[in-house]
């Protein structure tokens, strides 16, 4: 196994006079898209497993989300045309001569989804589904029939990952699970699910934005929203600034024109009813976040099989394993690690691991070289079991 370890050359983020991150939240239409494909792989799994004794061949991490039509008001309001939600992709439909309730498996995972995530959006009266899944092509199904014990990449591709969070991560991605914690909506129901966070630091000021669809029928009037619009605001400008002890201003809602009424009110929480259309992969990366003052794979970690398919896996081990570093050991100050496979080679054999290290004392010794190479070996052994069920159990962040 090819592992290099490396003294990181890549700048120090926090010292940078510029830094961006984004967060997509839960209600987000690109969210959506990724918890309603990693839904449906999870339940196939769990019908292999319970009917075939092992996971079969599947891949669901293509869909897109088409927003519907609505007519929001303060007081009430009503959805003219209906969200639709379609996945694409590939599936076992049928094993050892007995079908597969595939479309089953899909309809009520991502309707069970839905109704315990977004209050106001019924599934069945708001969304229809439509699914474009069907069977692999030989070669792939072959290469994963066949290393089932020891799986071969299903791809040639790669995964990257780091740690520890910036200030400002920590801000962005606190913010948007302040905004939908059971805290905050208990005390303000009328904020929606789709939640966005865009954080900007530009020397020592932070300015976070939020987007945050209120819910019309809670809602009075126009000045009842400019009153709930401030108070939110102040709530997590506070909150935000008792953890973290940094002056931190939140602005929200920011294209609202209130003299016209002409603000972010919707039917269902979800500008997914008639403002945004939604799609896997276009939202946050395995670590909850969109970093482009960082390196990051492009995969979409959602919807794809936990036993070969590396988009998938390697991205969540590279956060992982870089987290666990930093924890670990005291000289660690941060880690980037990438890992790239070749198609049809074991997940854990992959091609090449590099991982940069910047360190308290500038320098990079041989013993911690050895010992972060030696636990990547332990780290990629895990992929194959424990990891795996970790996935389907979905104890692990992937959007």
């Amino acid at each position: 196994m090819n592992i290099r370890v490396d003294r990181s050359l890549f700048p120090k983020v926090e010292e940078l006079s510029v830094e961006f991150v984004e967060r997509k939240g839960l209600g987000h239409p690109d969210t959506i898209s990724d918890a309603i494909v990693e839904e449906f792989s999870k339940a196939l799994c769990r019908y292999y497993i319970e009917n075939f004794g092992r996971i079969l061949h599947h891949n669901v991490d293509k869909a897109v989300l088409a927003g519907g039509s609505a007519r929001p008001k303060f007081g009430g309001g009503e959805l003219l045309e209906p969200i639709e939600f379609t996945v694409v992709g590939r599936a076992t439909r049928e094993y050892e001569g007995k079908r597969v309730p595939v479309e089953d498996l899909y309809l009520e995972s991502a309707k069970k989804w839905v109704r315990e995530h977004i209050r106001f959006l019924d599934p069945e009266k708001h969304m229809k589904f439509d699914m474009k899944v069907r069977q692999g092509s030989p070669d792939l199904i072959g290469l994963f029939d066949r290393s089932i014990d020891n799986p071969g990449a299903n791809d040639t591709s790669f995964g990257a990952g780091y740690a520890p969070f910036t200030r400002l991560e920590s801000l962005v991605k606190e913010a948007e699970k302040f905004l939908n914690s059971p805290k905050l909506k208990e005390r303000f129901p009328q904020v929606g699910e789709d939640v966005k966070v865009m954080g900007v630091r530009y020397n020592g000021e932070i300015t976070i934005t939020v987007a945050a669809a209120f819910v019309g029928r809670l809602i009075k009037d126009i000045h009842e929203y400019r009153e709930l619009k401030e108070a939110v605001r102040k709530e997590v400008e506070t909150h935000l600034r008792e953890m973290s002890g940094l002056d931190v201003t939140v602005e929200l809602n920011t294209a609202d024109d209130l003299e016209r009424s002409d603000v972010f009110i919707t039917v269902t929480g979800t500008s997914a009813e008639g403002g945004d259309d939604g799609q896997v992969g276009r939202g946050n990366r395995a670590n909850g976040l969109i970093t482009p003052m960082r390196p990051m794979s492009l995969e979409a970690t959602a919807g794809k099989n936990p036993v070969n398919h590396v988009g998938k896996l390697y991205n969540v081990l590279a956060f992982q394993a870089a987290d666990e570093l930093v924890r670990s050991y005291d000289e660690i100050e941060e880690a980037y690690i990438y890992i790239v496979s070749q198609i049809g080679d074991p997940i854990v054999e992959p091609q090449m691991v590099k991982v940069d290290l910047r360190v308290n004392s500038g320098e990079l010794v041989g013993g911690l070289k050895e010992e972060v190479a030696h636990f990547m070996r332990d780290k990629l052994g895990e992929l194959v079991n424990s990891m795996r069920q970790k996935l389907i159990r979905g104890e692990m962040e992937l959007y």
